[in-house]
């Protein structure tokens, strides 16, 4: 198991080390609670099961840390059924040895739980499993199960730290969101018992923390934080970070937030759909607010959005433009995450680093039109 976490000192030492050394746009990295985050994520979500497809994972990651483009690595237990946590592990550990870059102490590892998975490399089919593992030894139980796919009971999710640190091979994760749990709770207990239950959620993950197995915690989204306020999904920012320093006073770790956001998807950034003290608010604006980072999640709609001619090519590229949007919108976003495996992709991707990120000008003028 690999000992530490992100620091100061090595996320410092990591962004040093990629300008002088690797050619990085010393703008490309950002400063947020401390730490040195390089304004680009990898994403490890989709892919076949199988170990061709870990050996991608496992060579994107390894090469986009060591071109100095990326110190921030994002992946999720339930994601290829907990294959890509394992190789992102296995990547870990050949990238932790490294003093010139800060080790394991230059990199934002984060992870997720909450959504039920099996095991990837077992023969068992999917329920099989989940009653072996969980149900028969009593850490959870069918009733806190929404929707045959979530859980927020709290054995279960203690259970789930307890696998992922194993797949990642560290004894601590410096970002553990809980899973796009608004959406597959709320239309089944609605609001204030979600909050409840976020309470006691909170309260574990601080527990973790003193344990140093957790260094922060926040919530991955899908739509909860980019829907109107009227809609059944919604989630008001302001409320989880209440919910946040009950438990853990104002030096709690809930200190970031994962969405989606692109330029088709845009809702955190030109809709007011939060709140605080009856003051209408964008989601970035609310989260800068309160001192919340944000990572986005899918940059170019799963490449979907590479085809969209109104968006402008950056260097040749409309991937690299998409990439510039995501992390020039506001200043809460700390960085979009990318899912890339191909060597060509990876290296396409990977120049956004020699570029700075736009100003507010800039940025308007740019993307005319598409906001």
């Amino acid at each position: 198991m690999i000992a530490g976490h992100a620091t100061r000192e090595g996320t410092a030492k990591f962004a040093g080390w990629a300008v002088g050394k690797k050619g990085v746009d010393k703008r490309h990295f950002r400063e947020f609670r401390g730490l040195s985050l390089s304004s680009l994520g990898i994403g490890t979500y989709l892919g076949d099961v199988d170990a061709e497809t870990d050996r991608l994972v496992d060579e994107a990651i390894l090469q986009s840390v060591s071109s100095g483009a990326v110190n921030v690595v994002d992946t999720a237990i339930n994601y290829r059924f907990q294959r890509a946590e394992r190789s992102a592990g296995r990547a870990l550990t050949r990238l932790a040895g490294n003093d010139e870059t800060g080790g394991r102490e230059g990199l934002l590892v984060c992870t997720k739980n909450g959504y039920l998975t099996s095991d990837g490399e077992l023969s068992l089919d999917f329920w099989s499993y989940i009653h072996k593992e969980f149900i028969k030894p009593g850490k959870l139980k069918r009733d806190e199960i929404a929707g045959e796919a979530h859980s927020m009971a709290l054995p279960f999710l203690k259970d789930q730290l307890d696998r992922s640190l194993k797949n990642l091979g560290v004894e601590c994760v410096d970002v553990l969101y809980l899973h796009n749990a608004a959406e597959s709770w709320l239309a089944e207990i609605g609001y204030r018992r979600f909050i409840e239950k976020l309470s006691e959620v909170f309260a574990l993950y601080e527990e973790e923390r003193k344990r140093g197995r957790i260094l922060y915690y926040g919530m991955a989204t899908w739509s909860c934080l980019r829907v109107g306020k009227d809609e059944p999904e919604h989630v008001n920012l302001d409320d989880v970070v209440d919910v946040a320093r009950e438990v853990g006073g104002e030096e709690h770790g809930f200190r970031f937030v994962q969405l989606p956001f692109n330029v088709a998807m845009n809702e955190a950034l030109t809709q007011k759909s939060q709140r605080i003290a009856d003051e209408p608010l964008t989601t970035f604006d609310a989260a800068s607010r309160l001192g919340v980072g944000v990572f986005t999640s899918v940059p170019l709609s799963q490449a979907r959005l590479l085809n969209q001619t109104r968006v402008p090519e950056l260097e040749g590229s409309r991937a690299l433009s998409l990439i510039q949007f995501a992390r020039s919108a506001h200043p809460a976003i700390l960085a979009p995450l990318i899912g890339q495996k191909s060597p060509e992709h990876v290296k396409e991707n990977l120049r956004i680093a020699t570029m700075p990120p736009l100003g507010e000008a800039e940025f308007k003028e740019a993307y005319r039109g598409l906001v």
